[in-house]
């Protein structure tokens, strides 16, 4: 066995660690079972003189591992300070705003750093407070509320904000500079609201409002009409800062770089630095960084042709992201949408490609050249993503679009020629403002286009609320999807 291959197997063996103590909270005379097992089957290689034992013991101890680093975190969070005071007498406490504020019509949203603990505050829109504010915040701390439509508690565990706070009296004491990233986060701030006032001066809500979600992944400024248009529709994730998103328009950017003459190499490179620029643009959330490590993986396996080296490096790229954070497997849908729809590009991609050449081949007796290849792509890119998302999709948001892949076939072409023309238009008028005008004309025609085909689909027959949906579905979902999939996957035999 490979060391490749091993590390793959270990890999996979601490995520199910921290899966399994998400759902079972293991005793800890129960991880000593698991230790002094791990150990016993290591030393059983001395007996049998076979590598599987030492493998296998391995597993058992990453598997172990996995398990109490999901339980340091669990520990983290019950000891956790200030929650402490979680609904109790209002408190005065100080603190540094640590992201980019979430503005709204009447509100904001911003976190606040105290110590080692985070606050959520909710106050007015107005005053504005920036990043980097120190802030004295005076109010009521409460624990997220969950309901049996939303678990904001389990929707905040990711970012280890365990208190939020409403409304409080709120005092700018100073602003903190200290150190480099804090400067370049702020310069990357700066030039975003440079670029959302030139959006703003372009184009007229709800266009300016799409440009700010699909070009600086910020959808607050989008009305909850629109946002419902796009779920009926299944078009939230161009809007969204996902994997699925960074995957799709960085796989738009190489067709594009190759029709127009670059070798793949090359255009596999331009896609990369498009991905870098995009999430630096975006403001580096951990969302976006995540999707960028996943888009880029997608790309390396395209560029060295090895599916199954790129699979093995996902996953070890998620075994960093959960030895940091290991809340993100259970607690954070975008995590699972990313994961799963870079694994379906990789895997059932191919499958569909070249069932449709097939087809092609079968009706028209006309074989698919490779440079038309890159248009089969697209196609069979999207509905691979769609296809292994939808599960977590349907068990997370209760709903099923029917019209979903054909909407994404019919907007995403255009979504190119609007993240193009959209961020030309706004970058030049910043500082010319009619050449901004002139470059928002393009952009003008295909928002008109990609609203029509929303408004068209988001009709009550697009799709159909599922409620109530088990764990267990999802179990069957993928395992059928899992076997299919790896049973097409070794007969590729149909290739044309």
């Amino acid at each position: 066995m490979t060391p490749s291959k091993i590390l793959f197997y270990l890999s996979l063996s601490f995520i199910l660690g921290v899966f399994l103590e998400s759902i079972i909270k293991f005793p800890q005379v129960l991880l000593w079972i698991f230790l002094c097992l791990s150990f016993l089957i290591i030393f059983s290689f001395l007996y049998f003189k076979k590598d599987i034992f030492i493998i296998l013991g391995f597993c058992f101890l990453f598997l172990l591992i996995g398990i109490l680093r999901m339980q340091i975190s669990e520990f983290n969070i019950l000891n956790d300070k200030l929650s402490e005071l979680n609904d109790k007498e209002p408190v005065v406490l100080t603190g540094i705003i640590i992201k980019e504020p979430e503005l709204k019509d009447n509100s904001q949203k911003f976190k606040v750093k105290i110590g080692q603990s985070v606050v959520l505050a909710t106050t007015n829109r107005y005053p504005e407070y920036q990043y980097l504010d120190i802030v004295e915040i005076s109010g009521k701390l409460e624990t997220p509320m969950e309901t049996e439509d939303f678990n904001y508690k389990r929707y905040l565990l990711k970012d280890h904000i365990y208190s939020v706070m409403f409304f409080p009296e709120i005092k700018i004491i100073g602003k903190d500079s200290r150190g480099l990233t804090s400067g370049v986060y702020s310069g990357v701030l700066w030039v975003k609201e440079k670029l959302r006032d030139s959006i703003r001066n372009n184009f007229l809500p709800p266009n300016s409002s799409i440009l700010e979600g699909v070009i600086l992944g910020d959808k607050n400024a989008i009305s909850q009409e629109i946002k419902e248009k796009f779920r009926v529709t299944g078009l939230s994730h161009i809007i969204a800062v996902s994997g699925m998103h960074v995957v799709i328009s960085s796989s738009i950017v190489m067709i594009f770089l190759i029709y127009i003459g670059l070798w793949r190499n090359q255009a596999f490179y331009g896609a990369v630095i498009f991905i870098i620029v995009y999430v630096v643009l975006v403001g580096l959330p951990s969302s976006g960084i995540r999707a960028g490590i996943m888009g880029i993986i997608y790309l390396l396996g395209q560029k060295i042709g090895r599916q199954i080296v790129s699979s093995r490096t996902i996953v070890m790229s998620a075994v960093l992201m959960l030895l940091i954070n290991p809340l993100l497997l259970f607690y954070d849908i975008g995590f699972q949408l990313s994961f799963l729809a870079v694994l379906g590009l990789i895997y059932l991609e191919p499958i569909i490609r070249n069932f449709i050449k097939l087809l092609i081949f079968k009706i028209s007796k006309f074989k698919v050249k490779e440079k038309n290849e890159n248009v089969i792509m697209f196609f069979s890119a999207t509905i691979s993503a769609q296809i292994f998302t939808l599960p977590i999709i349907i068990y997370n948001f209760g709903n099923i679009s029917f019209v979903s892949p054909i909407t994404n076939v019919l907007v995403l072409p255009v979504i190119y020629g609007i993240m193009l023309f959209g961020f030309l238009s706004s970058v030049a008028g910043i500082f010319i403002t009619s050449l901004g005008w002139i470059l928002s004309l393009p952009c003008y025609f295909l928002l008109n286009y990609f609203f029509w085909i929303v408004n068209i689909f988001s009709k009550p027959w697009a799709y159909s609320v599922v409620e109530n949906v088990s764990w267990i579905w999802i179990l069957i979902s993928y395992l059928l999807l899992i076997f299919i999939t790896g049973y097409f996957y070794k007969k590729i035999s149909f290739k044309i």
